[in-house]
């Protein structure tokens, strides 16, 4: 694993956030819970107001199983990691579109899909396949390294 730090607005990361962010998703955040929650609090988001912002985007935004909620977070860090100054600048949104772009392009390389129910294996819209996903710990088993992908993916962009 690298540990080497990096730089955004002054703010030291490091690649050992991909490590917190899974351990958050496996103490009981969901995904994109634990993107922002961990990503955020160094680009000056309240771990709490991050984990209430993101509330509504696990399991392919609220088990609908459409984009995947660790892509949601990561793409809710990278416009965070934007100057203020910055916001209603057109080559400024131009320049995050581009950051998303590509974390959605390495994010599908390395998992063939963004769609939770792809990532997954069962249609989250489907209470029963919901059910049955948990029950046969699919989240747990499956989860845990798209979150550490997602991390990683991050890291990379924010880096750069």
């Amino acid at each position: 694993m690298r540990d080497e730090p990096y730089q955004d607005h002054g703010r030291q990361m490091t690649a050992r956030h991909a490590d917190e962010a899974v351990e958050a998703f496996r103490k009981g955040l969901s995904c994109s819970q634990a993107i922002i929650s961990v990503y955020g609090k160094d680009l000056g988001l309240d771990p709490g107001t991050a984990v209430k912002i993101a509330s509504a985007f696990g399991a392919g935004v609220a088990k609908s199983g459409e984009i995947c909620g660790a892509v949601s977070g990561a793409l809710m860090v990278l416009g965070l990691s934007q100057k203020p100054e910055d916001i209603r600048d057109a080559s400024s949104r131009e320049k995050v579109y581009a950051q998303a772009r590509r974390f959605v392009g390495e994010f599908a390389a390395r998992n063939a899909s963004v769609h939770c129910t792809e990532l997954v294996g069962y249609d989250l819209s489907d209470p029963k396949q919901f059910a049955e996903a948990k029950e046969k710990k699919a989240f747990a088993t499956r989860c845990s390294k798209i979150v550490r992908d997602a991390g990683e993916i991050l890291e990379e962009l924010l880096a750069s």
